[in-house]
């Protein structure tokens, strides 16, 4: 298929490519980039009779009113860009709008969402990626795409993968080998350890060895904009903060028209063929809850935090970006959007696996602090004890270097209730665990 822009030039129910990556380039610059500026100058799709929210096509199949549009269809000279659709696991106008927003908030010049975040990890890897071929990634990274590295790829595909330490940059030159790695693959901040990698720096070693740098940025929306500090591609899971709700599973690619068209193309495209594309109906659910993410965002970041900060004075052992005594405060505190924190996630390293649940166990059941259960950015705090659960399928080594401790519980911190209701709760937890000798 030719390519089909989903920012083209021209026409007024489309987005003008080139005022897109101006929101990043000229009415914004520097340290002044604000992705909610960003996303609020993106346009807003008004609905069929003039509603103020868009409508929803939930059509799979689209009409035509000539039999040669068809054709035209299928080899390109006609699509979204003048307003065609053809079947909606190809573009689909309710999709495309979601996707256009997830554009302006990472600054990159198109996007497209996708069912999930795995399916957008996937999509991404194998469009970029062919058989023989090999990735450079981050031996901290989300259970399930270390498991799509580590055993689907290089038995279902025959791509390999090396696992490095992204903070040791000469390990990473090392390991992207010339004319085989084609991705360096890493994430903005760990899951669950919360180690922030130094994305103007892999970047500058990653585009010197001809690799596209692909982040994922699900664990910092607003906060860090990977695509402003030179990254290629940038994925979310939607499922997490920007949903908001622990109630949709989705995901998005963020990057160049060239790779969200090849996506999409008819013939080797792996969102069209492999097709995890977004349902409509679940667009427009997103696109009314995008609005309102910079002050969720804010909210999670300003209680985790002040947590962190106050678990911390209590002579817990807390893992927090925005702790001074952070190994990476200040790298963060360099990449990161102005206003908006440090992340919504927290670390208390408990020991062991036994003190850890017994904690969780109390703040559930006993606080009505949080709820165990795995996933993030949900409005109540949610927690889980990640070598155990969701990181339960390394090895003791891998958890070791990737810094899960058999004790690290990690806490997705909520903004139900007011802060100091939920700091009482959890603070008087842990005067009992303190007084019984539990901790």
């Amino acid at each position: 298929m030719g390519d089909v822009s989903v920012f083209p030039n021209g026409g007024n129910d489309v987005v003008d490519a080139t005022k897109k990556l101006n929101l990043w380039s000229s009415d914004q610059s520097g340290d002044e980039v604000d992705p909610a500026a960003a996303l609020a100058s993106a346009r807003h799709e008004f609905g069929e009779h003039g509603g103020v929210n868009m409508s929803i096509e939930a059509s799979a199949t689209f009409t035509v009113m000539e039999p040669d549009t068809l054709r035209r269809l299928f080899t390109g000279e006609l699509g979204p860009d003048r307003d065609f659709y053809l079947y909606s696991r190809h573009f689909n106008p309710t999709v495309l709008n979601l996707s256009r927003k997830m554009a302006a908030l990472e600054g990159t010049e198109a996007a497209y969402c996708t069912a999930s975040g795995m399916s957008a990890v996937s999509s991404a890897l194998l469009q970029l990626c062919n058989s023989g071929e090999h990735v450079v990634a981050s031996g901290a990274l989300y259970a399930g795409t270390r498991s799509l590295l580590t055993h689907f790829f290089p038995k279902k595909c025959n791509i390999t993968t090396t696992f490095v330490d992204i903070a040791d940059l000469d390990a990473v030159e090392s390991a992207i080998v010339e004319g085989k790695t084609k991705v360096l693959y890493f994430e903005t901040i760990s899951n669950p350890g919360l180690k922030v990698a130094n994305i103007p720096e892999l970047c500058r070693i990653g585009h010197k060895k001809g690799v596209t740098v692909v982040v994922d940025n699900t664990f910092a929306p607003m906060v860090v904009s990977p695509a402003r500090l030179g990254v290629d591609v940038v994925i979310h899971s939607i499922s997490k903060f920007i949903s908001g709700g622990a109630d949709i599973i989705a995901g998005a690619v963020c990057g160049p028209a060239s790779l969200i068209n090849s996506l999409m193309g008819f013939h080797q495209g792996a969102l069209m063929l492999l097709g995890p594309t977004m349902n409509a109906k679940v667009a427009f659910e997103l696109s009314e809850r995008t609005p309102h993410l910079n002050l969720r965002m804010k909210e999670h970041c300003h209680r985790a935090l002040v947590f962190a900060t106050r678990l911390k004075c209590l002579g817990l052992k807390v893992i927090y970006p925005g702790l001074e005594d952070h190994p990476n405060h200040e790298l963060l505190k360099s990449i990161a959007n102005k206003d908006y924190g440090y992340g919504g996630l927290l670390c208390i390293d408990m020991q062991t696996t036994e003190r850890a649940n017994r904690l969780m166990n109390h703040l559930q059941n006993h606080a009505q602090f949080g709820f165990m259960a795995v996933s993030l950015g949900y409005y109540e705090t949610l927690m889980t004890c990640s070598g155990s659960s969701t990181s339960s399928e390394m090895s003791h080594e891998e958890q070791k270097l990737a810094g899960i401790s058999p004790g690290l519980l990690r806490m997705s911190i909520g903004y139900t209730g007011t802060l100091e209701q939920k700091w009482n709760q959890l603070k008087t937890t842990l005067v009992k665990f303190h007084e019984k000798e539990l901790v």
